[in-house]
């Protein structure tokens, strides 16, 4: 009988925030600048950890991640889009929206609990400059800014070649086809421009592709990551595709794609030396789990509600009212870690989209 190994969550992340910097450090070494700022954060990120460790030591688990939706709005209207399906998601800025000085206040208490990575999505962020602006000022955080592309102009282009925490993640889903027919004709085209302002500027940046049933091959495939390469695309983020509707689980990913897509992915890191790819959730039911509602990483969304995940549109407390770290006790994030929904058996992909009754049920009582 072969006993299974003790899933260590913490080391796991941490392993992983240190190998991405260290990805990143050998993929910057003819841009100095790039790199200086690299081992910078390389000291930033274990000063981060150890922090996180000391509040360990009190009993407290603090995640390395944060997820920050810093605005509902949008300029686009993909086909399939999780967050207009479910509202969180809009045409126009509302008014009652974090302000930029809400966000930097949240930013700053992240640095100090020891968050190293906050995901700065949307809506569409670019639409938020002056919350970008926020972020650029502490540069011990590596800010990932997960965008459309349509919005790049030189007043963002000069904003990160001066402050290099700040990460563009660019959305495509795969060939000029596949991309268009998602996020609307043209879109390809205006994203291989951005890329190709990166790259001469000598600026990081990565992809982000939702991966579906349909697109799993292309966005895999060597011309497709070649091309990437050759745009010094230095990171490139698989999301599974969650779906919005019981019509479109035909998109997600079941055991047998799952399987074939890490093993897949295996292959991809062996090839592509020279960038870093991550799989997100991955395969939960081998990796100790949902790493959401704090358990690695955590959502705050546009009007300051903490949620699970943005896949879990979810809350029961703002941090206009309270701190980060009282968010992670909130009585939902408490009952899911209690319940062990979060490590729950399930059919693979997200846990808690797949567990949404019991979630709603809680909230309404």
């Amino acid at each position: 009988m072969t006993v299974q190994k003790q899933f260590d969550l913490e080391n796991y992340l941490t392993t992983g925030v240190e190998n991405i910097v260290k990805g990143a450090i050998k993929a910057t070494l003819k841009d100095p600048k790039e790199s200086a700022f690299m081992v910078s954060f390389a000291a930033a990120s274990k000063k981060g950890a150890s922090r996180r460790r000391q509040w360990a030591d009190k009993g407290e688990h603090i995640p390395p991640f944060l997820i920050a939706s810093i605005t509902s709005a949008c300029n686009l209207h993909c086909s399939g889009c999780y967050a207009r399906s479910n509202e969180s998601c809009v045409d126009g800025l509302p008014d009652c929206q974090l302000t930029a000085e809400q966000w930097l206040a949240i930013f700053l208490e992240a640095r100090e609990l020891g968050i190293n990575f906050i995901l700065l999505a949307g809506g569409e962020p670019f639409l938020r400059r002056d919350i970008i602006e926020a972020a650029a000022k502490v540069p011990e955080i590596l800010f990932p800014i997960f965008t459309n592309g349509t919005m790049m102009d030189e007043a963002y282009l000069q904003l990160f070649q001066q402050c290099r925490n700040l990460v563009p993640i660019f959305s495509i889903e795969g060939d000029e086809n596949l991309t268009d027919q998602r996020r609307g004709e043209g879109t390809y085209a205006t994203l291989l421009t951005a890329m190709e302002q990166m790259k001469r500027r000598g600026l990081l940046f990565g992809t982000s592709v939702t991966v579906t049933t349909e697109n799993k091959d292309v966005v895999t495939s060597p011309d497709f990551l070649s091309q990437l390469s050759r745009f010094d695309c230095k990171a490139v983020i698989y999301v599974e595709y969650v779906p919005v509707t019981e019509e479109s689980r035909e998109l997600a990913f079941g055991d047998e794609e799952r399987e074939w897509f890490q093993s897949k992915l295996s292959a991809v890191r062996e090839e592509k030396p020279e960038m870093v790819f991550i799989s997100f959730p991955g395969d939960e039911k081998s990796s100790g789990g949902c790493l959401a509602a704090g358990r690695g990483f955590f959502h705050i969304n546009s009007h300051g509600g903490a949620e699970p995940c943005p896949f879990s549109p979810y809350s029961d407390i703002n941090v206009k009212e309270t701190s980060l770290k009282e968010a992670l006790h909130s009585r939902l994030f408490t009952f899911l870690h209690e319940q062990e929904l979060l490590t729950a058996d399930h059919q693979g992909g997200c846990v808690l989209f797949e567990k949404r009754e019991q979630v709603e049920k809680l909230l309404a009582q």
